[in-house]
């Protein structure tokens, strides 16, 4: 091998190494962002170490037409729902059900006394409209993704149907390069309750 060759050889080398690291560099830049509209709950539904009043959690899906596999992703809605309520012992709920679908709105007094019948003092109601993964290619950035959760919460008082919050979350995670599938949309689900509720 000439001296010629060797070079070429190592420059190829070092050229691919260089596109290697400036790829992995680029697909460990994964964020996490939230944005919250609407009014929000003034304090955490719990804190730890005491327990919350009784709750009546009611969720449902409302997905956009186009939505690709909405029972699988579904069924993840439901785990991170269970995941956030696992993982706070200071939640007292009472009673954890899914709303029927084709009812795009749910009378709120329907809910109280539902609620009320569980024992619940306060009602939270969760619409998830987006959970899944998310890839854009084009310009600026070559390759972008990651996962998505939007949920709507409204949280109402038991007795009295009162509003005491009615917010939209959007929550994102990814970044340049970054690619992901269906296996973190559980816990994406969670962090999104977590930054919605918590």
């Amino acid at each position: 091998m000439g001296v010629k060759q060797k070079y070429k050889s190592m420059r190829s080398l070092l050229t691919a190494l260089i596109w290697i690291s400036f790829t992995l560099s680029l697909a460990g830049c994964a964020t996490t962002t939230i944005e919250t509209s609407r009014p929000r709950l003034q304090q955490p539904l719990c804190v730890e170490g005491t327990l919350s009043p009784p709750v009546a959690i009611y969720w449902r899906p409302q997905w956009r037409p186009d939505q690709k596999e909405p029972p699988v992703r579904e069924a993840l809605a439901q785990k991170g729902i269970e995941r956030f309520i696992a993982r706070h012992a200071c939640l007292n709920v009472r009673e954890l059900k899914r709303l029927p679908s084709g009812q795009e709105t749910f009378l709120d007094q329907a809910l109280v006394q539902q609620a009320g019948r569980a024992g619940a003092e306060q009602v939270v109601v969760i619409v998830v409209r987006e959970l899944g993964p998310k890839l854009t290619i084009g310009i600026p950035v070559i390759l972008k993704g990651g996962t998505e959760v939007v949920i709507e919460v409204r949280i109402l008082n038991a007795a009295s149907a009162a509003p005491l919050a009615d917010m939209r979350t959007h929550w994102e995670k990814g970044g340049a390069f970054v690619v992901k599938g269906l296996w973190t949309l559980e816990e994406d689900m969670d962090a999104a309750l977590e930054a919605s509720l918590m």
